[in-house]
């Protein structure tokens, strides 16, 4: 690399916060405003553009030549800790699941998962609605839709999406679910896992370039990301109607906290609180480039194969649920600079928010009167439905960096 890219890198900041780091080139559009603003937070961020997960990174390289089933088998039996299995598996795989593993960080305690678990409980619909039109969205308009977009198969790969996230969130929302025994616990180190042999796949493919893009699926993307699973989560939640108490709003947080830190987010990234995720937000999205062609894709096909995912396949009904609700609704909760960037259609609904909570109100009281459970809107009953509909558990890996020609996982 030449000197110019590092002395580019280290002016940024006036200082030395970035001394000796290469900055992306994706990056650079953005980063000396992005370090104006938030000169601590933007050099952090951008310095984990080149991070990924150190230690799993590093047990799957050591694992590299070994079959892919007998891995499979292996990181399977370490999820349940079958010491039988265990004793024939490699010691990087026995010092994490069994002989060692990593340590609880000294801020966790499960007894504060209480609240946001009963929140979660109560404002489900809400919340994985607002997933499907705001916070996934949020996420996908960064270049982390590059890692995926990379990988092939984007419509498909979307439906499989939003079954992940749903089945994810129900399972790290259950009562002991992130308890080492929890289903919760292990979807979670399960995508820390998965990220991990995506981010190898894309590293060693001819088609990433490390030099424009950074590290696949950095520790800034994910540190990112779970920010706003978090916070935007909330705030786009609110905006469908979901209600929260102060101690709910820090529980949700702290339980979004520890699952981050089980997929692999080092605590450097990683936010602590509900400020600092709405920060983490402010920041990434400064520090971002404007959404690349592989953001509006990854963006458009989230969103249109929502239907799918519950089996609404009849092309008038897909396309009015799509562009009647989704679109709309999206477009409210993002914005319209952000939803012109990502192309979504214009929307002629007005104070579509607001109609939404209103019908949802209607529908509550309606069934209050006449002593029955109320009838959830068709959107509502779609990311219902795709919680766990053939979300799976599995913990196979993909074995190639396009999805097609990749075994079954």
């Amino acid at each position: 690399m030449e000197n110019s890219d590092e002395t580019h890198a280290s002016a940024l900041t006036g200082g030395d916060s970035l001394q000796g780091i290469v900055l992306p080139t994706a990056y650079r559009i953005n980063s000396e405003r992005a370090l104006a603003r938030y000169p601590e937070q933007a050099a952090n961020y951008l310095r984990h553009t080149l991070i990924g997960d150190p230690l799993w990174d590093g047990i799957l390289e050591e694992l590299a030549q070994l079959p892919g089933p007998e891995v499979s088998r292996f990181i399977q039996a370490g999820m349940e800790q079958q010491e039988d299995v265990m004793r024939d598996a490699p010691q990087v795989l026995r010092d994490f699941f069994i002989d060692s593993p990593p340590p609880d960080p000294p801020w966790l305690d499960h007894n504060a998962f209480g609240p946001g678990v009963r929140a979660f409980q109560r404002n489900a619909i809400p919340i994985l609605s607002a997933f499907v039109t705001g916070v996934l969205l949020d996420g996908f308009a960064t270049l982390i839709s590059t890692s995926f977009t990379q990988t092939g198969r984007i419509f498909d790969n979307g439906v499989w999406r939003l079954k992940q996230n749903n089945r994810h969130q129900v399972e790290i929302f259950f009562p002991g679910g992130l308890e080492r025994y929890g289903d919760g616990w292990k979807l979670s180190v399960r995508i820390r896992i998965v990220h991990a042999q995506i981010r190898r796949l894309l590293a060693a493919s001819e088609e990433w370039d490390a030099d424009e893009l950074g590290t696949p699926l950095s520790a800034a993307h994910l540190g990112y990301a779970v920010a706003c699973f978090a916070g935007r989560s909330i705030k786009h939640s609110q905006s469908l109607g979901a209600r929260y108490t102060k101690e709910e709003r820090e529980s949700y947080h702290a339980v979004w906290r520890y699952a981050g830190h089980l997929m692999g987010i080092p605590d450097t990234i990683l936010f602590t609180d509900e400020d600092d995720a709405s920060m983490m937000h402010r920041v990434g999205s400064t520090c971002e480039p404007p959404p690349t062609d592989e953001a509006v894709l990854m963006t458009n096909a989230l969103i249109n194969s929502a239907p799918l995912v519950a089996g609404i396949t009849d092309p008038d009904a897909r396309k009015a649920l799509v562009h009647d609700v989704i679109y709309p609704i999206a477009r409210a909760l993002l914005g319209n600079r952000l939803a012109d960037q990502l192309r979504f259609p214009k929307s002629g609904r007005f104070a579509v928010l607001f109609l939404y909570r209103m019908n949802n109100r209607y529908q509550r009281l309606v069934a209050k009167l006449r002593g029955k459970e109320p009838k959830l809107d068709a959107f509502g009953s779609l990311l219902e439905a795709s919680a766990y509909d053939s979300a799976g558990l599995s913990y196979k890996l993909p074995d190639h960096v396009h999805a097609e020609r990749s075994s079954k996982w």
